[in-house]
């Protein structure tokens, strides 16, 4: 298998290691393979495939989008290294409000799976990082939501201080103003 799938203690969050190749031309990868991915228990198919730029210490997210839209993520980091959060948001779930941390890189070139129903967002610690990731439900502009990076109760070690941050990031609400003792609107 041109895979190695590992898993996390949240359930369904998958870090994956493609085999790489090289020779004295450079090298090769095979980023994504339905069949290895459905075998690894990623069964899900793809609809979009977002790009992004960023420079040193900004950090896009906590985003979602709200059910019935929520997307499944494929990342990777092309450029650069970041740091990579995943939050649990799903209702049924034993790790909902937990998350989970990976730094990826270009020169790891592990990709980073995130199914429907968590929030996520990273933070740039190289100079500059290119970041691309595949989506398995399109993106819909009014089931788009949020929540705040450094929300009270998450306790992300985020590796920066004072972020870089989009104004729209920068109005999200904190996470136990919209889940303190419910669980609704994701699933």
């Amino acid at each position: 298998m041109p895979f190695k799938f590992e898993y996390f203690d949240i359930k369904d969050l998958v870090l994956i290691t493609p085999d790489k190749f090289d020779d004295e031309r450079g090298s090769f990868l095979e980023i994504y393979k339905k069949s290895s991915f459905k075998d690894a228990g990623i069964d899900v198919n793809f609809l979009q495939c977002n790009q992004s730029s960023s420079k040193k210490n900004v950090l896009r997210g906590l985003h979602y989008q709200k059910h019935p839209y929520g997307q499944g993520k494929l990342l990777r980091v092309l450029l650069g290294k970041i740091f990579d959060v995943a939050l649990d948001l799903r209702n049924d779930s034993e790790t909902f409000g937990q998350f989970a941390a990976v730094e990826l890189s270009d020169t790891e070139t592990q990709l980073f799976y995130i199914p429907p129903g968590f929030a996520h967002g990273f933070c740039v610690v190289s100079d500059k990082a290119l970041v691309e990731y595949f989506t398995t439900s399109e993106y819909v502009p009014n089931s788009e939501a949020g929540i705040k990076w450094d929300s009270a109760g998450l306790n992300i070690p985020w590796p920066v201080k004072e972020p870089v941050l989009s104004e729209k990031d920068g109005k999200l609400p904190d996470f136990l103003s919209i889940f303190n003792h419910s669980k609704s609107g994701l699933s």
